[in-house]
């Protein structure tokens, strides 16, 4: 019997089968797998099943609304994912072969990878004895020893067990928060999605709360006193303290601890002013302290440590640095597996390590190799406990190098590569050596502290090239970093130069990449010492291998910004968290909570808790959030609401923001005039800042980030005009539609400039409104009648075309590579130039030269083909698609493919249109693609777009027993069609 080997990654099974070829014997290349006598090898290509409620647990129509919520279905349903289909299917196939009696789940060696192989296992309903290969490493060496030492399905049981609880819990969190969220937002009409996750919003918090501090933070004045003294040998810096200031007795009369009350600081001018002036020109009595102090190198990587220190030294997201180690990992068989949460060593591996030494040693790596040869030539590569502790590793081990020397790295690898090496190496070098002097200058009863700090031996500093005292961090006046002129016995000194120093304090600093992944592995404290850290980590929100996806959801789903390094929380963040705690959802809103969830999952995957206990827990704090939303029955949420600067624009009054609106409270001792307006206008929230913009202006934009009723993503400007009907402002989306081509009303471009000439007339090329538009295209003191349609959009799918792209597009016949373009079918962004497209007679896109080759046809004599597993197949025709494996194996000489014919539909299929539908479109059954298409030539014969609104459809007789009103939106007629469609 032959045994079926599931890796993740077709990489992965190609490096598989490469490197057990010399034992296993060889191996045929197939379209989707490799066999031998003995193995069968393929791969999935990621998850390839997700799950989901059975139908009867879940109801589909109204699942926005509490009605049917919660959704806590007993069980789950396996769905294939529908773009890996045939891949599961080939997969599902071989697992079914009657010659193959065992499986190995060889996806990666994690909770992810583990779930990916048990679900494809689960949805094969495959009863066959199952091993485990467990990788560190990707080397071939590696590889095989991982096959010589399978592991059991009894042993990974509590590992699949997590990783099935994390799943569900993650689809019971996130379905039912996100609905209940939405639900409650949508209360007074419209869609407002609003989604929430168990480690995702939890993890907002954290950023939102320090954005809070930082919002309500009152900078306050100190003083510093800084003093330059005079002795024999030279001058030398000093800074004033309090020598018997405690940090007890100065909160003593505070509630909270202030970090900003210190030993160095003045919190009075005049006192810091009195001080300088009584120091100044003193002698002053000097004593000093000197002691030797170390500093060892920092512990290796894990994900999370790898991630920040990338983060701060090249600036590299949480993302990117995990896909470059991914990349080392399994296509350069550089580094060791990447999603480690372990910063040691197993026990056994010193010989492992003595030969990555030697392989660096022998590297061509000038920049390394000389430091693993001192490490060697030393004897450095001890045992340590420090390094080497079987307690510290669970499944992973820390990220070294393996014994694989790379080659061909881009910059990036290289910079992270490197990044590996050197604290591999400084781990095993000795600590930095420091000689650490205190000196204290004391005149007329005031006492200057002055620090010096030198560098004795560099040690594991050498690998980073700090080799002298001058190039230790962060050297500044009076602190330490500076080597001290030297002061003998009884000397007396004299103050030279005092001064008081002005200075404020600081808010605390917004997140980084960096510091947001020290908070999540606090489960909301930072945390920067090491072993602290180590002891925290279990309880963190999420683990190294999901917290970059976590970070790149929030900024996706405009939740948060990142400017530079820093991430910034939006409106929308503020008004989900104001939800979350005015309704009590503490499940979401605090950190330490989430993290005793992952605390409880990873007891799970060593055996200390049942799945069963976990899920039952899941399913209660399910209810109770839902309930909580369910049951809230005020009429807003308390928070910590805006009053604007900006009067209103109908009566002058104060503008005030509550959890739904900004609405005019009126001036001092009136009532409000009635003015008001949502937050969040087709599903965008206002930013503060940008609704003090829009009231001065009346007018913003344009800004992105709409969407339509349809879920339809759209760019639009946003204008504030008076509404005669109820004497008012309001609030309108402006399109910029041209009305005075429409009207007939004469255009007068006399004041503009143009942008070049007309790529159909010549004519001269203007903007108006939010156009591009040729002046012979609208009427004109010149020209009354209109005889050229050249007219192009000032934003395209959600790309600005700035004046300067349009006149290069006139001038030149394209503009320059733009990158904000989003598809409205995939919903994607994309690059790509506009151009001018002479046979279409329009503006067209036109798109970057492929980075790769195009691949060479299938030569015309053989007829054949390569598979992406390498296997050579015969060359498949475009005359006979039905029957494609009969061609395959009977028709090795390749034929001329046919063109391919428009299929056209049989009078007979689709959908029977009702008898109001019918008199528009006629009686025949058809598609319903067909049906909108027929309608828009309709609508479009008869001039039924409204004219001062393009996406509004008045309706005639014909059309007034569809619709059932006067006018309908373009966004509303696929729904009106469905209602007029029955299957025969």
């Amino acid at each position: 019997m032959k045994t079926l080997v599931i890796a993740e990654k077709p990489s992965v099974a190609q490096d598989i089968v490469r490197a057990i070829t010399p034992t296993a014997g060889k191996f045929e290349k197939h379209d989707e797998y490799f066999e031998s006598d003995e193995w069968l090898v393929t791969s999935a290509v990621g998850h390839l099943v997700e799950i989901q409620a059975p139908e009867e647990f879940d109801v589909k129509r109204g699942k926005w609304s509490f009605a049917n919520l919660p959704v806590i279905p007993p069980y789950f349903d396996l769905k294939p994912i529908d773009k890996t289909k045939a891949r599961l299917n080939a997969i599902v196939k071989l697992a079914k072969r009657k010659d193959v009696g065992a499986l190995v789940n060889a996806c990666d060696a994690g909770r992810e990878g583990e779930l990916i192989f048990r679900l494809i296992q689960q949805y094969a309903s495959s009863k066959l004895p199952v091993k485990r290969l467990w990788l560190q490493s990707m080397t071939p060496a590696a590889i095989r020893e991982g096959f010589e030492s399978l592991r059991s399905e009894k042993q990974m049981q509590g590992l699949a067990d997590a990783a099935r609880s994390r799943s569900e819990a993650d689809w019971m969190v996130g379905i039912n928060g996100t609905r209940a969220m939405t639900a409650f937002n949508s209360r007074d009409g419209g869609f407002f999605l609003t989604t929430v996750g168990r480690v995702q919003t939890p993890t907002l918090s954290v950023v939102v709360e320090r954005e809070e501090k930082i919002r309500k933070f009152v900078s306050r004045d100190y003083w510093e006193i800084h003093a330059t003294f005079l002795a024999e040998a030279g001058e030398y810096p000093a800074k004033w303290f309090d020598p018997k200031w405690k940090k007890a007795a100065a909160n003593a009369d505070n509630a909270e601890p202030d970090a900003e009350l210190k030993a160095d600081r003045v919190w009075s001018e005049r006192e810091a002013l009195a001080i300088a002036e009584a120091v100044r020109g003193k002698a002053a009595t000097v004593t000093e302290e000197s002691k030797p102090t170390t500093q060892a190198a920092g512990l290796l990587f894990d994900l999370t440590s790898l991630q920040r220190e990338a983060n701060g030294k090249f600036g590299f997201s949480a993302k990117t640095t995990l896909s470059i180690a991914q990349s080392l990992y399994e296509r350069h068989k550089a580094l060791t597996y990447p999603r480690t949460d372990s910063r040691a060593l197993p026990e056994d591996y010193l010989p492992v390590v003595k030969q990555t030494f030697e392989m660096l040693a022998d590297s061509g790596m000038k920049h390394l190799a000389p430091h693993a040869a001192t490490a060697l030539k030393g004897n450095y590569i001890k045992p340590s406990k420090r390094i080497f502790d079987n307690a510290k590793v669970s499944d992973h081990f820390a990220i070294i190098p393996t014994l694989q020397a790379p080659s061909g790295l881009s910059e990036a690898e290289q910079k992270l590569y490197d990044l590996v090496v050197r604290r591999f190496m400084a781990v095993f070098f000795p600590s930095a050596e420091y000689l650490v002097t205190t000196r204290i200058s004391q005149a007329v009863g005031h006492s200057f502290k002055t620090e010096g700090k030198v560098l004795v031996k560099p040690g594991w500093l050498a690998i980073y090239g700090k080799e002298a005292a001058d190039e230790v961090a962060d050297a500044k006046d009076g602190d330490k970093g500076q080597s001290l002129v030297p002061v003998k016995p009884g000397e007396m000194v004299r103050a030279e130069v005092v001064e008081a120093k002005g200075l404020k304090t600081r808010p605390p600093a917004r997140y980084s990449e960096a510091t947001l992944l020290g908070a999540m592995e606090g489960a909301g404290k930072t945390i920067d010492d090491d072993e602290l850290r180590e002891a925290m980590q279990e309880k963190g929100l999420g683990t190294p291998a999901t917290r970059a996806a976590t970070i790149e959801g929030l900024i996706n789903e405009k939740y948060m910004l990142r400017e530079g390094r820093e991430l910034i929380p939006t409106a929308k963040a503020f008004q989900l968290m104001t939800l979350l705690r005015g309704l009590g959802v503490e499940e979401l809103s605090r950190a330490d909570l989430t993290g005793d969830w992952e605390y409880k999952l990873a007891q799970m995957e060593h055996g200390k808790l049942s799945r069963e206990t976990f899920m039952a827990e899941i399913a209660a704090m399910t209810e109770n959030l839902v309930n909580k939303a369910k049951g809230y029955d005020k009429d807003t949420i308390p928070g910590d609401y805006a009053t604007l600067q900006a009067p209103c624009p109908n009566c002058g009054g104060v503008i005030k923001e509550n959890y739904r609106r900004y609405t005019c409270t009126g001036k001092k001792g009136d009532d409000g005039c009635g003015f008001s307006f949502g937050k969040t206008p087709a599903g965008r929230t206002f930013e503060v800042a940008e609704v003090e913009q829009f009231l001065r202006d009346k007018k913003i934009g344009p800004l992105d980030g709409f969407r339509s009723k349809a879920g339809w993503p759209f760019t639009a400007e946003m204008v504030i005009k008076f509404d005669e009907e109820t004497k008012n402002y309001k609030l309108e989306f402006d399109f910029g539609d041209d009305k005075n081509a429409e009207t007939g009303e004469i255009i007068d471009f006399s004041g503009q400039q143009s942008l070049g000439p007309c790529p159909r007339c010549a004519s001269r090329v203007f903007e108006l409104g939010k156009n591009y538009v040729c002046e012979k295209s609208v009427p004109t003191n010149e020209q009354p009648t209109p005889s050229c349609t050249f007219k192009t959009g000032q934003v395209i799918l959600q790309q600005p075309i700035e004046r300067e792209q349009m006149h290069k597009l006139l001038e030149t016949g394209k503009t320059d590579l733009l990158d904000k373009f989003v598809s409205m079918r995939t919903r994607r962004p994309f690059k790509a130039m506009l151009a001018w497209d002479k046979e279409a007679d329009k503006v067209n896109f036109e798109f970057a030269p492929s980075k790769f080759p195009p691949r060479k046809p299938a030569a015309a004599k053989t007829g054949t083909v390569k598979t992406p597993f390498g296997k050579t197949v015969a060359a498949k025709t475009a005359k006979a698609p039905a029957a494609k494996k009969v061609a395959a194996k009977k028709t090795p000489a390749a034929k001329t493919a046919k063109p391919k014919t428009p299929r056209v539909a049989k009078p007979g299929a689709g959908l029977k249109p009702s008898d109001a539908l019918a008199a528009v479109i006629g009686a025949e059954p058809v598609a319903r693609t067909q049906v909108i298409k027929k309608l828009w030539d309709y609508i479009k014969a008869e001039g039924l777009q409204d004219a001062a609104n393009k996406r509004a459809i008045n309706a005639d007789a014909k059309l007034l027993p569809v619709f059932g009103k006067p006018q309908v939106t373009m966004f509303e007629l696929a729904g009106i069609v469905g209602k007029h469609l029955s299957a025969e």
